[in-house]
């Protein structure tokens, strides 16, 4: 058919040849897809078609989702609009009204906020504990609870949870085990594979990796999946499929990346235990066989000062995130953990002169200059 221009322009590019396959998965940057009648659109709810509109699905959030799922050994994934979106995703798949989470106390921020300033809101209760001593876990479960929740590495102290002690703990009472690995990543750590049901990403950080994408994964049990994806589309929690497909070409290199963060990572800590004006540095001992991640924080002196400290870092910048390629650095108690209380950030050592370090892929002798000669000018 001859259209006019207006026609031509809309209708603009014409189906591809058959024959036609891109080499990377295209981004399917659309808000529906179409059906060529009715009975073609009845069947996407038969389960015969995939895709009917992108905050029910869409071929590159579908592949993020599933992407991460594989590297966890996990049936089932979801892609979402950011790490805390798929926070609640999974825990709202296992609780509602008049249910109780136990949860550790050392949790991120947002994460803390989420639990103790929202979750209350839906008539939800949570226990914030200490989840290095297991009798106060047992102590804090009621016969409401549904749900442990916690960080395989904790923000920003660097805790390494015991997830066989969470596995038995929850099989003993009967209870959804949920951690977040955005820390270890899938290529230190794959807690689905050591008995937990849910695990959570913040993909805006190792799996994007490159500081140019927001975006959450949850994986896990398939019955849970099932609940969780259903939260997603209902409460309109789903990523974009430009996100997505950023999300999928972070994924593609991150053992590369992680391999020289953990690198960098661990002799930055190293050098630091040694440099006068720091009184504590924290870092794992041991995650897993590939290395303890790619966070250091560190506690300066009294003496030193926090604010000539931040401006005298010069190439590492100050954001509120982490995990990008370049080396950054956050202050805890003005950002990540600024919702925390007081008292509870005391009781944690999460104080004024905490500081946490993104550690990037530079050379490492460039990144341990720049914290000593920061940490030295501190204490002028």
């Amino acid at each position: 058919m001859d259209f006019h221009f207006d026609t031509k322009a809309v209708r603009f590019p014409r189906k591809p040849k058959a024959d036609t396959v891109s080499k990377v998965q295209p981004i399917y940057q659309t808000s529906a897809f179409v059906f060529e009648d009715l009975d073609d659109l009845e069947s996407f709810y038969e389960g015969k078609k995939d895709y009917l509109y992108t905050r029910v699905s869409n071929p590159n959030t579908d592949d993020l989702g599933m992407g991460v799922a594989d590297l966890e050994g996990a049936p089932k994934g979801v892609a979402t609009s950011s790490g805390l979106s798929a926070i609640l995703a999974g825990v709202l798949a296992v609780v509602k009204a008049g249910d109780h989470i136990v949860a550790c106390e050392d949790l991120y921020g947002g994460t803390f906020s989420l639990f103790n300033g929202e979750l209350p809101d839906f008539g939800i209760e949570v226990s914030f504990v200490d989840f290095t001593d297991s009798e106060k876990i047992e102590n804090a479960i009621r016969p409401n609870t549904k749900l442990l929740y916690t960080e395989s590495v904790t923000n920003p102290l660097l805790r390494v949870e015991d997830l066989n002690l969470l596995k038995n703990l929850g099989q003993k009472h009967k209870l959804v085990t949920m951690v977040d690995n955005t820390f270890a990543t899938p290529y230190l750590l794959q807690p689905y594979l050591l008995g937990i049901d849910l695990v959570v990403h913040s993909a805006t950080k190792y799996i994007g990796g490159h500081s140019d994408v927001t975006a959450g994964v949850l994986v896990g049990r398939e019955d849970l999946m099932a609940k969780a994806k259903a939260k997603v589309i209902n409460l309109g929690a789903n990523l974009s499929p430009f996100e997505a497909w950023l999300g999928c070409r972070g994924l593609k290199t991150m053992s590369v990346r992680m391999d020289r963060h953990v690198k960098n990572a661990a002799i930055l800590a190293s050098e630091l235990k040694t440099v006068k004006g720091i009184k504590n540095v924290y870092y794992p001992e041991y995650v897993a066989e590939r290395g303890s991640g790619a966070m250091v924080s560190i506690e300066l002196d009294d003496e030193a000062d926090v604010k000539t400290f931040f401006k005298s870092l010069g190439w590492v910048k100050i954001i509120p995130t982490l995990a990008g390629l370049d080396t950054t650095v956050s202050y805890p108690i003005a950002t990540s953990h600024r919702t925390v209380p007081e008292d509870t950030r005391q009781k944690l050592g999460i104080n004024k002169q905490l500081i946490r370090i993104s550690v990037g892929i530079e050379n490492e002798i460039d990144i341990v200059e720049a914290f000593k000669s920061a940490v030295e000018k501190s204490l002028s």
